[in-house]
């Protein structure tokens, strides 16, 4: 049962882009992974100057009843900025925001041609912005407080407090940016405020993977497709490896092996954990697809220029005897875990993002955030698991004492009904599988899709390199093309 939920779970990411977080032990506990992904290429410019401040904001925006309070931190650098000039608003997703904004090289290198203050907000319960503090994950009344709209609250009430308190800045015209579920939080963000933004740059926000919005089975098809394009016999190497592991993992021998092969930490010893390994397996193969960067990049651990296409070398022939078949298995996961070389084991109950904020995503994924996900082992490279929202709901009980509102998210920020907004920038790069839900075509003139056929997870807003395919330089032309557009028609309508 917990095998066809984790399927389903495995990529609500991270969303990092960019999912990916440390399996918090047992294997029969939620474990989603995340959409967002900051990382930093081993040539990146160092890391930006900022200031670090911290603002008190409402534990609840919308009762009158619990009056009480917690610091917000938020990062600012106004080094470029002069009065009245445009605010670059951050929108934090499911992290630290201090890896977001030293990572999100877009807003840096932006700056000094719009003459703009970055700021960015760390998103409530994660970093330092822990409501209840060292409590704050402590059951679910607890964390009853994470909410993307109590989150959205947060940013409008700290900019009305930005504009109010530093000199120059209340005519400052201010533009939502995000990535990911950050992304998602910028065009809600313009939805909700549009008194608050002028515009909003969604990157990699798969604001329809929601419901029935999306067939469940175009996520993995995207990350299959990937593989597919990378190396020839690498999609059917990993499909044959499932029953190979299967095989394999039948006797205590050869657990043994298994465990020997793959470098692991600790011994398989159990169904449950050859559950695990495929899991992990599984993930490293969405991980990939989200990072599968045109340069060497260092998400946590380096990795190398298309990964994917280096991983795909030890993937070539599906026709090995199992033992062959699986040991290219383990080359290929051990480009992704330890390309540097330094890495003594394996641990699968460990991914290469376990310090980001995986706790409260997981939460959030067992109430506002359900993704369907599923997939059949033919159209893609994955073992067959159906979507089962009530074996997901189940799951989520147990482990946080809630249960997933399905349509709550399409219900509040209205699913693909969105015509009536204005002034969002929806940018999918299209080797990124969570371009699964995301907004692919024009609404209207002001609703606009920035595509990115060879981009991975939100490479717009990485820093700039050379090794950028022309399509990435387009796109982030065409979304300062677009800032510059909003911040004057804001002030023209004075």
């Amino acid at each position: 049962m917990w095998k066809r939920v984790r399927m389903a779970l495995l990529a609500v990411v991270c969303l990092a882009l960019g999912g990916l977080v440390s399996f918090a032990g047992a294997y029969n506990s939620i474990h989603v992974s995340r959409l967002s992904y900051p990382s930093a290429g081993p040539s990146d410019p160092p890391a930006p100057v900022y200031q670090t401040y911290y603002f008190t904001q409402q534990i609840d925006h919308f009762g009158f009843d619990l009056d009480l309070t917690f610091k917000q931190r938020y990062l600012v650098s106004d080094f470029h900025w002069s009065k009245n000039g445009p605010i670059l608003f951050y929108t934090g997703n499911e992290g630290d925001i201090a890896w977001f904004c030293n990572n999100t090289g877009f807003m840096w290198e932006v700056a000094e041609e719009l003459k703009a203050m970055l700021v960015f907000a760390e998103h409530r319960y994660y970093g330092e912005s822990l409501p209840f503090g060292n409590e704050s994950y402590k059951d679910s009344k607890h964390l009853n407080y994470l909410t993307s709209e109590q989150a959205l609250a947060d940013f409008a009430v700290l900019i009305r407090y930005l504009k109010e308190s530093i000199s120059g800045a209340w005519d400052s015209p201010v533009i939502a940016i995000g990535g990911s579920y950050g992304g998602m939080l910028a065009a809600w963000f313009r939805m909700k405020y549009p008194d608050v933004v002028v515009g909003a740059l969604a990157a990699s926000a798969p604001i329809w993977q929601f419901e029935d919005l999306v067939p469940c089975n175009t996520f993995y098809n995207i990350v299959t497709n990937d593989f597919r394009t990378s190396g020839p016999g690498c999609v059917e190497s990993i499909q044959k490896s499932w029953e190979a592991i299967n095989r394999l993992s039948s006797t205590d021998e050869g657990l043994l092996w298994l465990s020997t092969a793959f470098h692991l930490c600790f011994l398989l010893k159990t169904k449950e954990d050859v559950g695990m390994l495929k899991s992990w397996l599984s993930e490293t193969w969405v991980n990939l697809a989200m990072v599968d960067y045109p340069y060497a990049a260092n998400f946590l651990q380096p990795l190398p220029a298309w990964p994917i296409q280096v991983v795909c070398k030890s993937l070539q022939d599906p026709r090995l005897p199992d033992k062959e078949l699986v040991t290219g298995i383990f080359q290929a996961v051990n480009i992704y875990y330890n390309y540097s070389g330094d890495t003594q084991c394996l641990n699968i109950s460990q991914t290469a993002t376990g310090n980001l904020g995986d706790l409260g995503w997981s939460y959030q994924a067992c109430t506002e955030m359900v993704m369907p996900m599923c997939a059949d082992g033919v159209n893609d490279m994955f073992e067959p698991q159906s979507w089962d929202f009530e074996i997901y709901s189940e799951d989520c009980f147990k482990q946080w004492g809630v249960r997933p509102r399905l349509s709550w998210i399409t219900s509040i920020y209205g699913g693909k009904n969105i015509s009536s907004h204005s002034n969002i920038l929806f940018s999918n790069g299209y080797l990124d599988p969570w371009s699964s839900g995301g907004v692919n075509y024009n609404i209207s003139d002001t609703l606009v899709a920035v595509t990115i056929p060879e981009g991975a997870h939100h490479l717009d807003l990485r820093y700039s390199n050379a090794h950028d395919p022309p399509s990435v330089q387009r796109a982030r032309d065409l979304e300062v093309h677009y800032m510059k557009q909003w911040i004057k028609k804001s002030r023209s309508d004075r």
